[in-house]
């Protein structure tokens, strides 16, 4: 009798159900279900840098997905589905009751951006940040160590001292914290109390400063030096961590009946996405994994004996089987790639948004078809043209912190700059500039793995603009004088969760047996143009001075 596995992907825009088959890999049917009330851009405020996620949505999605792609299976799939498991965007975390329910799901906090989860995004805890560097560069044990040396706003305490801070009804009621990846399983397997929550050694390892070398979470000690309101959190958190591989348990009759599946159903436990993307992906040694998509996060695992007590800096963490059990996780990524682009398209978008829109001179289902159209083309018709300019001819040159800067060497204060502006600039031009900008940011990432001593063989790309833009994946190519191979699937994150979800079911041994089994080959592999390498290796030096330019005009508050 065959048996398949759910894997679900949810990314900061929508959730991805696949299910496969567990004996080869192969995709029988899918599904993707957007976030209704991201969507609709609630609990958001882009101007102070706050994006919340409602845990309704990642339950609404859930059943809808699962539901959708079971449906496109052949008669008695949903019998036979053998396991499950989860990859989600981090850190995204949310403060829970003693139950280990989200605030949100209590009506008293149902409308309360603070009691929801803190999307990966997310950087209105910039402030507290800076507090958690300055601490741990002062305090007898360094808890930023094994995190690149450097706490990012985008991480677990940080948001959480953040929320403390503004939100006096969150404070009285939170008991504890979860990570978007944890609540899921435990939400499935039908955990009533926060301390039997099962912990993600991916999520506290890379994101809480969680290591077995000081025994687990940063001491109290320093938790409340940090702030008074920290305290008691540590105790009623949790000591120990697992890796993904292992179940969490089974679905519960309630959840068996809502997904339309059988009580059997093993959950594995959770992972960020960028990890279980990387299994998915075939991540071996010496190999960099990129995956691109609103942000990229670019992982690699070592054994033991390369890493041995090296300190990786200005990275986002090294994690004992953080992507596979047995080795270690090392990860880093830019924290705007696609949503340099998109923000691009939105500045475009203007005259179509404000003024087409307005128009009197057509009618209004004719303007929103006009506006969507042209909005849609606006990415592509730019591509076409940008990929006729010469590199040699290129002249503007951009940095890629629209976002800030995830690494090396997290600054979530950092903004984007652009440079080389003339009256013969078009928008195409800045567009690839924008592109390059994206690849040098990329080249910064790998030139700092190796200057630590972490050795580098290969590329593989997955993700969303790794199959469909040619013109960026050999930009990135020729800016890394690497070849990069193409995951031959949309759905390389959920398929690596597919590989833990058949691990966990004991389908097979280790997630490598399952990568082996299950991988799904490469489509594409771009290889570098010696010109344009030669070229980008000059164009490259500027956009460092244009950073460093930028960095320091910025730390003196010059701008």
């Amino acid at each position: 009798m065959s048996q398949y596995v759910i894997g679900l992907d949810y990314g900061s825009d929508s959730a991805r159900a696949i299910v496969v088959d567990a004996a080869t890999g192969r995709q029988i049917a899918s599904s993707v279900k957007y976030y209704p009330r991201w969507t609709e851009g609630r609990y958001c405020d882009a101007s102070s840098n706050r994006y919340r996620q409602h845990p309704l949505d990642y339950i609404e999605v859930l059943e809808a997905s699962v539901r959708e792609a079971l449906a496109a299976c052949p008669e008695g799939t949903a019998r036979q589905v053998a396991g499950i498991a989860f990859d989600t965007t981090g850190s995204t975390p949310a403060f829970t009751d003693e139950t280990g329910t989200p605030l949100a799901l209590l009506p008293e906090f149902a409308e309360n951006p603070n009691a929801m989860f803190v999307l990966w995004k997310d950087h209105t805890a910039v402030k507290e940040a800076a507090e958690i560097n300055d601490l741990s560069r002062r305090w007898h044990t360094d808890y930023t160590a094994y995190e690149g040396g450097i706490y990012s706003s985008e991480w677990f305490w940080a948001k959480a001292l953040h929320i403390l801070r503004e939100d006096a009804q969150v404070r009285r009621k939170a008991y504890s914290i979860v990570e978007h990846c944890e609540w899921l399983p435990a939400l499935l397997t039908g955990v009533k109390a926060s301390r039997d929550i099962v912990r993600s050694r991916c999520a506290c390892g890379h994101k809480a400063m969680w290591h077995e070398r000081w025994g687990g979470l940063p001491d109290e000690k320093f938790l409340t030096t940090l702030d008074p309101l920290l305290a008691g959190f540590r105790e009623r958190l949790f000591e120990k961590t697992e890796t993904a591989d292992k179940p969490v348990g089974r679905l519960t009759p309630e959840w068996a009946a809502r997904l339309g599946l059988t009580t059997d159903v093993v959950v594995a436990g959770g992972a960020f996405d960028c990890h279980m993307g990387a299994v998915g992906a075939g991540i071996t040694p010496h190999t960099f994994v990129r995956v691109i998509g609103t942000s990229t996060c670019d992982v690699m695992v070592a054994p033991y004996e390369e890493i041995g007590n090296k300190l990786i800096r200005g990275i986002c963490g090294q994690v004992d089987g953080s992507v596979i059990p047995g080795m270690i996780g090392l990860e880093a990524g830019q924290s705007g790639f696609g949503d340099v682009y998109a923000w691009f398209r939105r500045v475009l978008e203007f005259p179509l948004r404000k003024i087409l829109s307005a128009s009197t001179l057509v009618d209004e289902e004719t303007k929103k078809r006009l506006v969507e159209e042209t909005a849609e083309r606006i990415i592509p018709a730019l591509t076409a043209e940008a990929e006729k300019i010469p590199v040699s001819e290129s002249g503007v040159i951009a940095t890629d912190w629209i976002n800030g800067r995830r690494t090396p060497d997290a600054n979530q204060l950092l903004t984007g700059s652009i440079a080389g502006l003339s009256l013969a600039v078009d928008a195409p031009r800045i567009f690839r500039a924008l592109v390059e900008a994206t690849a040098f940011g990329s080249r910064a990432i790998v030139e700092r793995f190796r200057r630590e001593g972490v050795r580098i063989d290969k590329v593989i790309g997955i993700g969303g603009i790794a199959l469909k833009s040619p013109f960026v994946m050999q930009t990135l190519s020729d800016v890394l004088d690497m070849p990069i191979q193409v995951c031959n699937t949309d759905q390389a994150c959920a398929l690596g969760a597919a590989m833990f979800a058949a691990t966990a079911a004991g389908i097979y041994r280790s997630v490598e047996e399952a990568q082996a089994a299950m991988n799904s080959g490469y489509a594409a592999e771009y290889t570098p143009n010696a010109k344009n390498v030669a070229e980008y290796a000059k164009l490259y030096k500027k956009y460092c001075k244009l950073g460093a330019f930028t960095e320091a005009s910025l730390s003196e508050n010059t701008i």
